[in-house]
């Protein structure tokens, strides 16, 4: 039997409107899909860094800024493209190549939004003990205040949700938003449970 971590390959496999990243492509799909795995709102911390309170991951932090958002490092490392930095958005939102324009932050693609919502559901993941994804909140699409990279708030609460920019907010009042949590670090999950929570949406 296949391994989890190939199990959840194989989910993304499966859906034809998605790119690399599980992002919707420009074309519309002939069918509502039944699964997408997407990449949230970002990171702003480097993996395995101990703690929000470590003077050491706020150094890293701001090393790592320097470069972020260069031209030369955003065509070239993946990572960066997820780098999402929410004390300077004005830059993020204007020198970020991928996750500021799939995440309608630079405005509507309409594509996007209609894409998205012939969903018949979006299932987010949240690893509770993720020591990849900083924010982890990020995984269920919530992120830092805007201003500060220390208290986060939940999808409902971004500007993401409230102007409803990728169609989020009516989608969870028609129910097509499910929200799982697992203890675990990063895709760190048993294949009972991939069984059990994700294969039922694929069905």
């Amino acid at each position: 039997m296949a391994s989890p971590a190939s199990l959840w390959l194989l989910a993304v496999a499966l859906l034809p409107c998605t790119g690399a990243a599980g992002a919707p492509r420009q074309h519309d799909p002939p069918t509502p899909l039944p699964l997408v795995i997407w990449h949230g709102m970002g990171v702003f911390g480097l993996p395995r860094c101990p703690g929000e309170s470590s003077h050491i991951c706020d150094l890293i932090r701001k090393t790592l800024n320097a470069g972020a958002y260069s031209k030369a490092v955003q065509e070239r490392l993946v990572q960066a493209e997820y780098w999402h930095d929410p004390i300077k958005e004005d830059v993020y939102r204007n020198h970020s190549i991928f996750l500021a324009d799939i995440n309608q932050e630079r405005g509507v693609n309409e594509s996007y939004k209609k894409n998205l919502m012939t969903l018949k559901k979006f299932v987010m993941v949240k690893f509770l003990n993720d020591s990849i994804v900083d924010p982890v909140d990020s995984e269920w699409f919530g992120f830092y205040k805007s201003g500060q990279a220390k208290e986060t708030i939940p999808l409902q609460e971004t500007s993401l949700y409230t102007q409803d920019r990728l169609g989020l907010k009516e989608m969870d009042k028609a129910g097509q938003l499910v929200f799982l949590a697992i203890e675990g670090d990063h895709l760190q999950l048993s294949e009972e449970w991939f069984y059990a929570h994700i294969i039922p949406f694929l069905e």
